[in-house]
């Protein structure tokens, strides 16, 4: 019994924290004003600019250069990435061969009617071999950040730093590769399972919602 307690302390620790910053959870004005409203604006624009049938419509004419800056553009709109991560996206995309490889990728990891696992290994190949000037293309916040905003029932977003000190202060065991690979996204995804379960009474909608705890819990930017 006395384990079981102290197996809850992290929990209610976070939770506790979370509501410090947002007292009305999920539904405080607040948490929109600062974490959800602009996530969920940008998938607004996603479902507008490259929905299933705008996306394909667009591969079909071969306008890759148009998909990919509207994903890039899309994503400009939030501060997910860093700015080195946005310049090597950027001068990945730039080459026509680039932006072909990304588009045809991104669309398949995003709509691919094959399971999580094989896209997000498919699509973590696909970055691997865009072009490179300088910094790497294959990182946790690039391969991530559009499946994300895209869907955010299905896929979440990973901040390797914040995620590992959020887990750390949850006592959950995250199972982090540095290199993006399908075990450590697998583990991210039980950990926001668990922090939804956690926090059913505060209702999170989405895997926004679940991004958000752990960035709260995670980052300096919230310190208590």
């Amino acid at each position: 019994m006395e384990a079981a307690v102290k197996k809850q302390k992290p929990k209610n620790k976070s939770i506790k924290k979370f509501l410090h910053f947002f007292k009305n959870g999920f539904q405080d004005q607040k948490y929109f004003d600062w974490e959800r409203n602009y996530k969920w604006n940008a998938h607004l624009a996603w479902e507008e600019q490259l929905n299933e049938t705008e996306f394909n419509r667009l591969l079909k004419a071969k306008d890759f250069k148009e998909i990919a800056k509207r994903a890039v553009n899309m994503e400009s709109k939030t501060n997910l990435l860093f700015s080195f991560e946005k310049m090597a996206l950027r001068d990945a995309l730039k080459p026509e061969e680039g932006a072909e490889l990304f588009a045809k990728g991104l669309y398949n990891y995003i709509y691919g009617k094959e399971p999580l696992q094989k896209r997000f290994g498919n699509f973590a190949e696909c970055l691997s071999k865009l072009p490179r000037k300088q910094t790497r293309v294959l990182t946790w916040p690039l391969q991530t950040v559009f499946g994300f905003i895209a869907n955010p029932k299905e896929h979440i977003f990973l901040k390797p730093r914040v995620t590992q000190a959020a887990a750390e202060v949850y006592n959950y065991e995250f199972d982090y590769h540095s290199k993006p690979n399908w075990q450590t996204y697998q583990s991210l995804i039980n950990f926001a399972k668990q922090i939804r379960k956690d926090t059913a009474e505060l209702k999170p909608k989405d895997f926004i919602d679940l991004q958000s705890f752990i960035w709260v819990l995670g980052s300096s930017e919230y310190d208590m």
